[in-house]
């Protein structure tokens, strides 16, 4: 092996490795995390002397959702929105905002959200079936759709007093991140405002 071939060989070996550390180094895309749900500070409901208490059991998403992405479908094909992430867990931001309705609207029931220890005789079961941005063909303004089947159980045999399914559809105003956020976060509010009225109406 000449001493020629040896000075390349080296020359070339120590370019990659300069070009493996400008990428080990390279900055990453920007990411902007975004919240849901999330509303002003307001007085809660005028409530009864002695509401009745129910209990949110843990909700359950998805695993695509319940985490940080956005998740967009277009027909049959799925994919995560870039640049965007949501500030926590979409589990853990729609527990909050569904506690947060319950507090602000409701007057005949007070939910125990899944961190308190208070015994109770009813039980909201909240299972999050969809929750994404929804496509009509790529590039098109997508709409935000939430599906959510909820359950009133009586404890503690947790037999089922009153079950529903409930879906909002709210269109985007225009195809990018700010507007799909916004359409999340008017549907969210939306559909867990009809929790709260059927909840009340149910748990009685």
């Amino acid at each position: 092996m000449t001493t020629s071939f040896l000075i390349r060989l080296g020359v070339a070996g120590a370019a990659a490795l300069a070009l493996s550390g400008c990428a080990l180094l390279s900055t990453p895309d920007p990411v902007q995390t975004y919240r849901f749900g999330g509303a002003a500070a307001t007085q809660g409901a005028a409530t009864i002397a002695s509401p009745l208490q129910i209990s949110l059991r843990r909700v359950e998403m998805p695993a695509a959702v319940q985490n940080d992405r956005l998740l967009s479908v277009t027909g049959a094909e799925t994919a995560f929105i870039g640049g965007a992430r949501w500030v926590s867990p979409a589990s853990e931001l729609y527990t909050a905002a569904l506690e947060n309705a319950f507090v602000t609207q409701a007057t005949q029931v007070r939910l125990i959200g899944p961190r308190e220890l208070t015994r109770s005789t009813r039980s909201l079961d909240i299972d999050v079936r969809s929750f994404e941005a929804r496509y009509a063909a790529p590039g098109a303004t997508p709409t935000v759709v939430i599906t959510i089947r909820a359950r009133v159980l009586n404890l503690p045999d947790r037999s089922v007093r009153a079950e529903r399914i409930f879906t909002v559809e709210q269109p985007a105003v225009a195809n990018r991140v700010s507007a799909i956020v916004e359409a999340y976060d008017l549907a969210t509010r939306d559909i867990n405002t009809q929790i709260v009225a059927w909840t009340e109406a149910s748990a009685a």
